[in-house]
Formats: C-alpha cells, sequence, structure tokens
C-alpha cells in the first residue's frame, strides 16, 4: 500500500530537509561537543549558587543557634534580678555596728552576704551585668527616668540617684535602671524680660 503525501506534508518535510542540512561527523561531534560544554557550565553555576546558599544557611542558623544558648536564659535571668536586688537591700539593711553587738545578727549577716557574692559571681559568669549609674549622664537606652529634681550644682541630665539598677546580659538590656536625674532650676530657665 502506497501512501499519497497531501501538499501540506511535503511542505513541512520540505522544510526541514532545509533546516536541518546534513552535518559531517566531525561538525556534529563539534555541535555536541558546544552543547556539552554550554550544559556544564550552567550546571557548575548552579552548583556553585547552590553551594553558596547552603553556606549562608549554615551560617545563619549557626548565628541563631548562638544568640538561642546565649539569651535563653532572659526570662530566668529577669525574675533571678529581684532576688539579688532583695539580698543586696538585706545586705545594706543590717549596719556592721549592729552585726558587731549581736551575734544571730551577724551570722545571718554573713549568710546572707555569701549567698549574694554567689549569686553575683553567677551572673558574672552568664555575662549579666549590673548597671549603678549614679553620677553618670542620663541614657535612655538603658535608664528610664522615674523622676526629675532640680539641681544646680551639677549639670543637667546626670543621674542623681539610684531607685533601681538595670541589668544588661550580653549587650542586651534586661532591665532599664530606675533612676532620678537632675534638671537646670526653674530660676534659671527664666529669661528677664524688664529693661
Amino acid at each position: 500500500m502506497t501512501t499519497q503525501q497531501t501538499p501540506a506534508n511535503e511542505n513541512t518535510a520540505q522544510k526541514e530537509a532545509v533546516a536541518t542540512p546534513e552535518l559531517s561527523p566531525l561538525e556534529a561531534q563539534a555541535q555536541e561537543i558546544t552543547q556539552l560544554k554550554e550544559e556544564v557550565a550552567r550546571l557548575k553555576d548552579q552548583w556553585v549558587r547552590a553551594a553558596a546558599e547552603t553556606e549562608n544557611v549554615r551560617k545563619r542558623s549557626q548565628k541563631e543557634k548562638e544568640e538561642t544558648s546565649r539569651y535563653a536564659i532572659n526570662a530566668f535571668a529577669a525574675d533571678m534580678v529581684s532576688v539579688l536586688e532583695n539580698l543586696k537591700r538585706a545586705s545594706e539593711s543590717v549596719p556592721p555596728a549592729q552585726r558587731e553587738q549581736h551575734e544571730l545578727l551577724n551570722i545571718i549577716g554573713q549568710g546572707v552576704d555569701m549567698t549574694l557574692q554567689e549569686l553575683l559571681g553567677i551572673f558574672q559568669r552568664y555575662n549579666i551585668t549590673r548597671l549603678d549609674p549614679k553620677d553618670q549622664k542620663f541614657d535612655h537606652n538603658f535608664h528610664q527616668a522615674v523622676a526629675q529634681v532640680e539641681r544646680d550644682d551639677i549639670p543637667a541630665g546626670t543621674v542623681v540617684q539610684v531607685v533601681q539598677a538595670g541589668y544588661l546580659i550580653y549587650d542586651r538590656l534586661l532591665q532599664p535602671a530606675m533612676v532620678v536625674v537632675s534638671k537646670a532650676p526653674e530660676a534659671a530657665k527664666k529669661v528677664d524680660t524688664t529693661a
């Protein structure tokens, strides 16, 4: 059985013959080598990009892991700050003269002092720093002003009293220091308008 080609089929066959002329075996190999080189270059580029992305992900996860372990104790440390402050107040509330007069007060005072020192050592081991900014310039990043007092003997904006100490864990603020800040007296602010 013979098949007859329709005019449309004949045109397609002729176009294919024109579009792909017969290549010599050497030219075919050269073309194949060129195509393979292009594919190798493309795959190498994809591999380099994937390797770089993998390294970036590894570095990011390592940094996140370090930060997580560094700041994982934030909530616990914030709770322990009040314990440390209470121990400090208890230690300071019994004057040395009274300790010398009463043996029981001396023993209790020594126990509180030892506990306070141990807790301060633990805070130091975990890079928790106590902020006591008395006589320093007010810094809104680390201090919270609870009051202002007029003072003409020191520059305005100086911490004159620490109501509650602040704390840092590494470089992060755990609790701001509650402070009283100096301000210029009102009389100095008034301008004499009489002439």
